[in-house]
Parts: C-alpha cells; structure tokens; sequence
C-alpha cells in the first residue's frame, strides 16, 4: 500500500511570537535585508508592534480581513507580523490582481481595509469596492494619501492593548487566494495553528537554523515564498528580500550578501542562470537551491548545475498544505524527482476510486499535514468536496518509487502553469469570447523551457465580420486578464469539440504538438 509519512516536527511557537528565539539570542543581528533597508531583530519587532497598534488604532478588530496589494518590499513582512499580533487575518493579493480579481478577493473576504502601494492607484481606481471599503486604504510609496505605512509605523510607539487577547489557535490568520484553476479563486484559510504548522514543517524540511541566510526569489503575496520566508525567521535566520526576480537585483543580493538558502520559481531560476553576468562565484555561498511551484526541466537542472555545481531541491507543495515534498537537503537528492515526504505530512497514491496503489503505480496524491488549511472562506461546498477522511485530494498525479522519492506526472486539471502562476483556460476563452469578433475560443497550455507553459490560444470568427489581427486578441485580452492574456492566437476555420459540445483541448493540444489543422496567426 503505497502510504508514507515524514518525521516528528515539534510543536509549533505562537505567530505572535514567531520572533522571540532570535531576540533573545542576538536582538542586533540581521534579520530583513533588501538593497536598500538593514533590519534588526529589535527593528523588525518594534517595527511590526507600532504597525500592529496603528492597525488597531484605525478602528480594526481582531478577526477583521486586511487585504494586501504590495509588491516584495521588507514592510510586507513587518505587515505580516503586526497583524499575526493584533489578530488580524492578513489577506495578500496576487500583485498582478487587475480591478476584477481585486474585486473578487475583496468581495469574497470582505475586507475592511486595504494595503496597497501607489504605482497601482490606477487599477485601484477602476476597482468597484476598493474604494468602498469600510475602513478605506493605506498606502505605501511617495505621495500616499493619509494614513500611510510609513505613518503608522514612525508614529509615536503605543503598546498594544492589555484587552488583546492572545489568539485562539482556532482563530484565522491568513487568507491566501487560490488560482482559480476550476473557478473563482477561492479564500484558501489558514489558522494560527495550521499556519505555524507550517511554518515549523518548512524549516524542519529545509534544515534551516540560525547560521543561514535565505534569499527568496519569489512573491512574498504567494504562500511558497510566504512560508519559507517565516520558516527562516522563526529558526533566527536573516531573509533577503528582493524586490524584484531578475539577475539586476538577485545578482548584486547573491555577491554582497552572501546567502546560503536560495529559493525561486523554476522560470525565475532558469531566467537567472542564462544571466549573461552570472558565475560560478555568485553562487558558491549557497548550501541549498531550492525550486517549487512548477516542474524543474532537465535543461534547467543541466545548466544550473554547470554554472553553480548545485543540484536543484525540487520541491513540491500547494497552498492549502505548504510544503509537501522536497529532498533532504543533508541527504541525497534524486533527478526528476520533487523529493521525500516533508516531516509531519503523510502521503497517499490513490486510483480514481479513491483505493490505494502499489508502490510504482500512478495515480492522485492525497496529502495528511497539520498545515492543512481547515477550509474556503465562506465555501462550506468547496471545503467538502476537497477533504475525504482528513486527507487532502491534491488532483496531482504522482508516483513514488522505492526509497520513497515522488515524481511529479502531470495535473488532472487542465491548468496552464506560467512562471508558477496557474492559470484557467476557461477564464481566457470566456474573456476572448466577449470580442466582436470571436466566435468560440479554446486555450491551452503550451510547453516553454523557461516559463513553464506558455498561453496559446484558438479561436474562430464570426462570419461576415472583419478578422482581427493576433496582436489585437491578444492586446484586448491583457487588457482585461493581464499577465495570463495569451502569447498567441491562431484562427481556425471550425473548432473541435468534445461529443457533449465543450471545446476539445485535447485535440487542440496534438494539433499544437503535431502543428497541423490548418491553424494560421490572425493577420
């Protein structure tokens, strides 16, 4: 019966709490480190206390949602830890959120305010319920209108109220966005309890302690980089913040500060190893590479390889859990392979019927954590229909082999994964659909060395009506959806469709591999 299980991890610290092993260890040693800002131990925690009370101070209660919309700066993490304090439910956005999905997140966890850096005013503007939030907005940036980060936490220094109860394990401590592969994006929430499990799981998995330094290169507003970043801080290990995922700003972070714990997205990792300025030297401080949220390719394990003499720690992990698999980074890491189970996490390869397989066998991971999220927000159904038993239905096709080494095999949904951001094609035919133009519309993902899977798009036109041009599909379609817009549109003279009369993806994907069917670019 294929079930394994990883090791003991010790009970969780309280998130409120999360700072108190390095305070009392080293309060003036480097704790948040990006190009432009040094942060103490005894900084970040006064920091996160004034921002926590001035929180307070607005008008919040514990309980209440603070949706965030910032880009990776170090204020989202003091962010982070003052509403863990104040017991607040911190709700970050995907910064690529356009007003709709803006809208959606904040109707969805009704926020009472939100956090959001100034260079978005314009989307925000366009946003139907940012502006009609309870509490209105704080900004972050020159220019912001009152109250502002900034404000809040340079004011006079108020302790927090001797009414503020420590927070039930029980009690919501973050809402984290799911892709919205299947439907709307869903308020994937996670307790203090489960939080800090994982938490405690990421650094058992990654062995960080106190000696490291960890530069994640991805988006703190995403749960991987969410986690291994308080991962880090809860053991006392410094976090490099960058601010930015290209070689101009991880490049000059890897030389001068001198990490030992990389963690990025495989697109941003493969982006970062072709870096023309990139060496063998830039990365010779590092004990630990570390790739999740999309499959490593064997080109990117190559090259990585051959320019750093590391071997990528692929790993594998999902919103409502955390961290899943990886490989010990002390043990021996396997090709191909997205590592063992994580401490505290049990696994299931399981047939359709939900039965276990043999040890070999392909088939749907299930997922047993303490990091499991408890819930949907406000999604009694959806919370129902993803747990069976306490275990998890990933939707993940995995095998595992002998020693206990899961490889990934593909997705049961039909998602396209772009630079780690899932993304639904139904989303991007419903959006094609509404030009003039269009009269039916497949899309599918294509694969990219660097990126993944690259947007493709299929569509027919309606007779009698002037043929759009690719560029115009794809501009009207960014308009509206963004960075998941397509990188290409073909017209085709008739859509192939399943006997029930949905589009056929799967005959769009063997005319994509095959380049047949008569497909031209839009002229």
């Amino acid at each position: 019966m294929t079930r394994l299980a990883g090791g003991a991890v010790e009970s969780p610290a309280s998130l409120r709490d999360l700072l108190r092993p390095p305070l009392d260890a080293d309060p003036e040693g480097p704790a948040l480190i990006a190009t432009d800002t040094r942060l103490t131990w005894r900084s970040l925690e006064d920091m996160s206390d004034r921002l926590a009370a001035g929180l307070l101070g607005l008008g919040l209660m514990p309980g209440d949602r603070v949706a965030s919309l910032m880009p990776n700066r170090p204020a989202l993490v003091i962010h982070y830890l003052a509403c863990f304090k104040a017991g607040l439910v911190a709700t970050p956005l995907n910064y690529r959120y356009m007003a709709p999905e803006i809208d959606h997140a904040l109707d969805v966890s009704r926020a009472r305010v939100l956090l959001a850096h100034v260079e978005r005013d314009k989307d925000l503007a366009e946003s139907k319920l940012a502006g009609k939030l309870p509490l209105g907005r704080i900004t972050y940036g020159a220019g912001g209108t009152s109250p502002t980060f900034d404000e809040l936490i340079n004011g006079e220094a108020r302790p927090l109220p001797d009414s503020l109860a420590d927070p039930s394990p029980a009690a919501p401590a973050v809402i984290f966005f799911s892709s919205g592969s299947t439907g709307p994006p869903k308020g994937v929430t996670h307790t203090h309890e489960t939080l800090g499990w994982m938490v405690a799981i990421a650094a058992a998995a990654l062995e960080l302690t106190f000696d490291d330094l960890l530069l994640a290169g991805s988006s703190l507003s995403h749960v991987g980089a969410f986690y291994v970043s308080f991962a880090a801080l809860s053991v006392g290990a410094g976090t490099i913040v960058a601010r930015t995922f290209d070689g101009d700003e991880l490049l000059p972070l890897l030389r001068d500060d001198r990490p030992t714990v990389l963690s990025m997205l495989p697109s941003a990792l493969f982006a970062l190893t072709r870096d023309h300025g990139a060496s063998h030297e830039d990365f010779s401080s590092l004990r630990l590479c570390r790739a999740a949220g999309d499959k490593v390719s064997a080109e990117l394990e190559r090259e990585f390889t051959e320019l750093s003499g590391l071997t990528i720690d692929e790993a594998y992990g999902m919103t409502e859990v955390g961290l899943v698999t990886v490989s010990p980074p002390s043990g021996r890491i396997k090709l191909g392979s997205v590592g063992q189970v994580a401490p505290g996490v049990s696994l299931s390869i399981r047939g359709d019927q939900g039965e276990e397989l043999p040890t070999g066998s392909e088939g749907r991971l299930w997922i047993q954590s303490s990091a499991a999220t408890v819930g949907y927000w406000d999604d009694e159904a959806a919370t129902k229909a993803a747990f069976r038993g306490g275990w998890l239905d990933s939707g993940d096709v995995m095998r595992v082999d002998e020693d206990g080494y899961y490889y990934f095999r593909g997705r049961r949904k039909q998602i396209i994964v772009h630079d780690g951001s899932n993304i639904s094609p139904q989303e991007i035919e419903e959006v094609l659909l509404e030009h003039p133009s269009v009269e039916s519309a497949g899309v599918i993902g294509i694969h990219d060395l660097v990126h993944g899977e690259n947007v493709r798009a299929y569509v027919t036109i309606e007779e009698g009506v002037a043929r759009p041009t690719s560029q115009e599909l794809i501009r009207f379609a960014r308009a509206r959806v963004g960075y998941k817009a397509p990188e290409e549109v073909f017209v085709l003279a008739e859509m192939p469709l399943t006997p029930s009369g949905k589009v056929d993806r799967t005959s769009l994907k063997q005319m994509a591999e095959a380049n047949l069917g008569g497909a031209g670019r839009g002229s």
